[in-house]
């Protein structure tokens, strides 16, 4: 499937590009693999197997069984300092819990679950990239850490990965990822300093009153009339309570109560998340919350249960690491529309936490074709993403690599 002679000496950029455009189809056939055979979080087995299987046919040094399903490859390059680098390039391998509605030849195999965000994308670009650099060691020096992450759409891989020590052993310097994007054209690149990723927190809330008829509902607390005040309120916490300068949002997306028409609830249950950039607004949403809810509950004589979950912290780019990916993809992209700096989102990564450990750049690689129906958002049961975006990722990590590591 790919050859094993090495060049001795470091090639040029444009060699670069045609040797990873050369392995444009063993790409292609390694995404659809993992795309058939979709896992959720923490069962990734067979994307784990079959990662630790390349890497083994190619000669990486490799562990796996990291918090559960996680693989970290390494790759020493030249050696030419007593003190040397070392970069982590991080791939997260799930999927979810979304079946599958795109009728094409690599189709998710397994019921209700499918790569509706990109991470076939994701684990099949890293693992070419160590499969490229493998080949490529007199080209940097240093090493590379390759890691393969489970379960990023949740509960989370991230955190346990790092406490299982990822980041050490050679202590890694700088860190850096990419997301395919479908909220960006095919042939460019998102990247910027700072937040890119919102912090993600998550709340269910139980407000228990008195039911009675609904005839009488002097006799009764209406759980429905003070969920509803609740909602509304909640939405006050960002028009008021936050700088305008922070974007946040809180959203309610789960309102139940009730069970027949002429019968005032005793119970009503909420669930909602909470998003913002600004990671001093870390403890703040979760006070400001349980102010409102117990503050509206105690004027109508409720009792209330709130569990509220911190998930993700902010993707915080670090400036230094963020201008060499900047760098790198200003002599790689061709397209009129090049870099994106303008790509922030309300969506969460636990990349995040990887990134509050040492400094990083997580950046987007535009997948979306409209004129191949590949533009579809993500965790749509119709998402794809146009397969020319892998070589770019490929060559992306590669340069970022030679230039880091050089």
């Amino acid at each position: 499937m790919f050859a094993t002679n090495a060049p001795t000496q470091p090639i040029s950029p444009d060699k670069i590009r045609s040797s990873i455009q050369a392995l444009q189809s063993d790409l292609v056939a390694l995404r659809r693999q993992i795309h058939q055979q979709p896992e959720l979080g923490f069962k990734e087995q067979i994307t784990a197997t079959r990662i630790a299987s390349k890497l083994t046919e190619w000669g990486i040094a490799h562990q796996t069984g990291i918090a559960e399903t996680g693989v970290v490859a390494v790759i020493q390059g030249r050696k030419t300092s007593p003190k040397l680098r070392t970069l982590a390039i991080r791939a997260d391998m799930d999927a979810l819990p979304i079946q599958e509605a795109n009728d094409v030849p690599y189709k998710s195999q397994h019921q209700g679950v499918m790569h509706a965000c990109g991470h076939d994308g994701h684990t099949s670009i890293a693992l070419m990239t160590a499969y490229y650099l493998s080949q490529h060691r007199d080209d940097f020096a240093g090493t590379v850490k390759i890691i393969f992450q489970p379960a990023e759409e949740g509960p989370g891989g991230a955190k346990p990965m790092i406490e299982a020590g990822v980041l050490k052993n050679p202590d890694v310097d700088a860190i850096i990822g990419l997301h395919l994007w479908n909220n960006l054209p095919l042939g460019t690149i998102g990247v910027r300093s700072g937040a890119l990723m919102a912090a993600v927190e998550r709340f269910s809330l139980t407000i228990q009153g008195k039911g009675g008829h609904g005839a009488m509902p002097h006799q009764t607390v209406d759980s429905i009339v003070l969920a509803s005040q609740i909602v509304t309120a909640l939405q006050t916490i960002v028009s008021r309570n936050v700088n305008p300068i922070d974007s946040a949002v809180v959203t309610v997306g789960q309102f139940n109560a009730g069970t027949a028409k002429n019968v005032i609830a005793d119970t009503a249950s909420l669930a909602g998340t909470v998003r913002y950039f600004n990671p001093n607004l870390a403890d703040f949403f979760h006070h400001r919350i349980e102010s409102i809810v117990a503050g509206i509950c105690a004027a109508y004589g409720a009792t209330y249960k709130l569990d509220y979950i911190k998930f993700y912290p902010p993707v915080i780019n670090d400036e230094k690491i963020t201008e060499l990916v900047r760098s790198v993809a200003v002599d790689l992209v061709e397209t009129p529309l090049g870099i994106v700096p303008e790509c922030q989102t309300m969506g969460g990564e636990d990349m995040s936490f990887f990134l509050q450990e040492v400094p990083g750049c997580y950046f987007f690689v535009g997948s979306a074709n409209p004129d191949r129906s590949l533009a579809y958002p993500h965790h749509h049961p119709r998402f794809d993403f146009d397969e020319t975006a892998l070589a770019t990722g490929v060559e992306m990590f590669v340069r970022c690599v030679e230039k880091y590591c050089n």
